[in-house]
């Protein structure tokens, strides 16, 4: 998984995620999250697969996020992500931007 800029000009710090959120990546990333500076915007665009690894990532950066009174956005989320997010009834605890657009396609799973 690599990190990159997010294509849409966006509130600093910002961070694009592309790849996995697995449990593979899950010491790099929660450094990512939680590092210096910490995003306030999360481009999850590029995500083409989500574990329990990953969503526990997610929530632990909204909860130090909640807890240092700042925010944290999650901005594009992709299908997979979308798709965990709104099983798991997710959705408005990451807010309005967590929701699949309307008419988007379940992802694919795979069996």
């Amino acid at each position: 998984m690599a990190t990159r800029q997010p294509k849409k000009a966006a509130p600093t710090p910002a961070l694009a995620l592309d790849g996995e959120l697995t449990i593979f990546r899950a010491a790099e990333l929660k450094q990512a999250l939680l590092g210096s500076p910490r995003p306030e915007l999360l481009d999850l665009s590029g995500v083409t697969e989500i574990d329990t690894a990953g969503l526990q990532l997610l929530l632990l950066a909204r909860q130090e996020a909640l807890q240092q009174q700042r925010p944290l956005r999650l901005q594009a989320p992709s299908a997979v992500v979308a798709d965990v997010l709104t099983l798991l009834n997710l959705t408005s605890h990451f807010g309005d931007e967590a929701l699949p657009p309307p008419g988007r396609a379940p992802a694919r799973r795979k069996h």
